[in-house]
């Protein structure tokens, strides 16, 4: 089978996804459709949001499904019209069988993670949570349960200290293009082996990636303050760690935290939880082990600033965080 004989369905939502996408037309692969979340309304105005990957296919010509129910009739009639061999999942909603049973050669799906940690739609940001410094990309076939199928291949790639969840997204997103490459080269030459998960398990144990809820996202002081940078790092630049700054007239506001470092030597004396010390345009922070330095940050209505702005602008006395 050559590679404009093999017919691929992609189906994908964000970003991530259309890295891969791309490198599949750019080698010349027959994309006969694409599948992606429906058109919703975004923003102030209400403008319908379009995803980057139906972006992608309608710029390349491509035939755009985008079903609000997968199981719906029609669709799934529109979807075994195209006589696909092969579907590709990536960053998408959890399909049901009769759409990833369709394709004769199967249907895999490329995850952010070194699989069987981190299952689930949070990969990247739970492994930088995590202070983990390595991840990767995994290839596997479709099974029931949520990313619990036959590893096809995986690459693993290093999280530095300075990374965080942005751009530890956009190392594993070209990783991962590559990978998926190779992967669909591998089914075309009949040259891929797999390997069950629940063999790796025991060595490796399943880690959950839960989907990221504001609460999730909110700091706590009382945490150390390498967990409290981590937590920071695996949230930025989006969407955000936040907390509770309370002022001396007991006035709140909600504020974003967007970077933060360990100081050594840290500063003269201590703290309680969420205790802040100001020297000159540096903001430190207590958490339950020491001090975190906030660098930069954004109040609710402004624009995210570097630490330094923010103090010349604002009082900065008797000012906490709610621990």
């Amino acid at each position: 089978m050559t590679k404009q004989d093999l017919r691929i369905v992609f189906l994908g939502t964000p970003e991530f996804a259309v890295e891969s996408l791309e490198a599949i037309i750019s080698a010349g692969y027959n994309v006969v459709g694409v599948v992606t979340m429906p058109d919703k309304p975004a923003g102030r105005g209400h403008k319908m949001f379009e995803s980057p990957v139906k972006l992608c296919a309608v710029s390349h010509g491509i035939k755009v499904m985008q079903p609000a129910n997968l199981k719906d009739a029609a669709f799934i009639e529109e979807l075994r019209s195209l006589q696909a061999e092969l579907f590709v999942v990536i960053a998408f909603r959890m399909l049901p069988e009769v759409v990833w049973s369709m394709p004769p050669l199967g249907t895999f799906n490329l995850h952010a993670s070194l699989l069987p940690r981190y299952r689930g739609a949070a990969p990247i940001n739970r492994a930088v949570i995590n202070g983990d410094t390595e991840t990767g990309v995994t290839t596997f076939f479709l099974k029931h349960e949520i990313d619990t199928g036959d590893i096809i291949a995986q690459e693993r790639v290093d999280i530095l200290p300075e990374d965080n969840v942005g751009t530890v997204h956009d190392k594993l997103m070209h990783l991962g293009a590559r990978l998926t490459l190779q992967t669909i080269a591998d089914i075309i030459t009949g040259t891929l082996t797999t390997t069950p998960q629940d063999k790796l398990i025991g060595d490796i144990e399943p880690t959950p990636a839960p989907k990221i809820f504001k609460e999730d996202c909110r700091i706590d002081w009382t945490q150390s303050r390498e967990s409290v940078h981590n937590l920071v790092r695996g949230l930025s630049p989006y969407p955000g760690a936040w907390s509770e700054m309370v002022a001396d007239d007991a006035s709140q506001g909600q504020i974003k935290i967007f970077e933060t470092s360990l100081p050594e030597p840290t500063p003269e004396g201590v703290g309680a939880p969420g205790t802040v010390v100001i020297e000159g345009t540096r903001m430190f922070v207590y958490a339950a082990d020491g001090p975190v330095e906030i660098l930069s940050l954004q109040v609710a209505g402004k624009r995210r600033m570097d630490t330094a702005s923010y103090l010349r602008g604002t009082r900065q006395e008797n000012i906490r965080f709610e621990a």
